[in-house]
């Protein structure tokens, strides 16, 4: 009995080991493998939203450098579009004028001197000319004291305030002579870089230019310059007009001569100066009483100095002053002059001529 269940218990064991061995060789063959369990992603996709972005628009090509202006080309004041276009055309600059006028257009080439050059193509010739000139011209009329050159200078030079102020108080007054009447009226084309007080310099210089040959005329007729220089200012501030002054120059000359008083407004105006009605205007019969060295009224001298700057025929006029018995002028409406020997003479020139003139 007992050797009976001990046989089918081993048998039992037999079997299991059976069993058990063919699992694993199931679980572990290459061909009966269990199939692998995928793992399932998650993770949140992530979706594409479409989001306005601004178009960029492609820059514009940047033009090529210009090239550099070698050249100075000089615009006058009077040019007009076909003048400028002929002149470029003749440096040859340009190969068809008529196009480059066209190019221009209705706009105007502003007057003064341009850097320029031949390697510049047409529209980089006008880019130049169209810009601001690197000289400018700057026109001093005859007869003008320097408050008002520096009026004229200043804006066209780009001075400040303060250098404007310096031009007339310190620049101009180096030496005793030079506070007025050797800044040469004419026509200047002057750099926009130039200092002030070279621009003095510039302006004396034509000055001594123009003068020189003067000079030993009123040498040999034992004439000091500044004296000529002096009176050639009163005589341009006092005449009516160019032909006249020989004739203005004779009278005062005359007046000098015989120790009288010269009794002209063109010195008290420049004494008064510019009281709101500008530097020339009409003298008043309080002006008379001002007690000065520049009233003439008073003195029987010519004032310490001149009183404008004078052209070279102001200059010539008191050289070469017309010969008459005349003492007093004066000018009527329509700037002719008349003058007399006696002062009788000139109140009935006054009369006749000022007060009640004939129509």
């Amino acid at each position: 009995m007992y050797q009976e269940k001990r046989h089918k218990l081993i048998a039992f064991f037999c079997v299991a080991i059976v069993l058990i061995g063919g699992y694993f060789t199931y679980t572990h063959s290459g061909k009966n493998k269990m199939p692998e369990v995928k793992q399932i992603d998650t993770t949140p996709t992530t979706q594409t939203v479409a989001v306005n972005v601004p178009i960029k628009i492609p820059a514009k090509p940047t033009p090529p450098p210009l090239p550099l202006g070698t050249d100075q080309f000089v615009v006058s004041l009077a040019a007009t579009s076909d003048d400028v276009s002929g002149k470029l055309l003749d440096g040859e600059y340009i190969k068809d004028a008529s196009a480059f006028t066209t190019l221009i257009g209705a706009k105007v080439i502003a007057p003064g001197a341009y850097k320029i050059s031949k390697d510049m193509t047409p529209a980089q010739l006008l880019q130049v000319l169209r810009g601001k000139p690197y000289m400018k011209w700057i026109v001093i009329p005859p007869g003008l004291r320097k408050e008002e050159i520096a009026a004229l200078l200043a804006p066209a030079l780009g001075w400040t305030k303060k250098q404007t102020t310096e031009w007339i108080t310190k620049d101009t007054i180096t030496k005793p002579e030079y506070i007025e009447g050797v800044y040469a009226p004419d026509t200047y084309l002057i750099p926009v870089g130039e200092k002030p007080v070279d621009v003095t310099t510039r302006l004396i210089s034509k000055f001594n230019e123009g003068f020189a040959p003067y000079l030993p005329q009123f040498t040999a007729k034992n004439i000091k310059w500044t004296t000529a220089l002096t009176l050639a200012s009163i005589v341009q501030r006092e005449a009516a007009n160019v032909s006249d002054m020989p004739l203005i120059s004779g009278i005062l000359w005359n007046r000098l001569n015989q120790n009288m008083m010269l009794g002209v407004d063109a010195t008290l105006q420049y004494i008064r100066g510019n009281k709101g009605a500008g530097w020339w205007a009409p003298i008043t019969v309080a002006d008379k009483q001002t007690d000065s060295p520049y009233n003439t009224y008073k003195h029987t001298s010519l004032p310490p100095h001149p009183i404008a700057n004078p052209s070279l025929q102001a200059i010539d006029a008191v050289l070469n002053p017309t010969k008459t018995d005349c003492l007093y002028y004066i000018h009527d409406k329509n700037h002719i002059t008349h003058c007399a020997a006696t002062y009788e003479e000139h109140q009935v020139n006054i009369q006749k001529y000022l007060i009640s003139p004939a129509n």
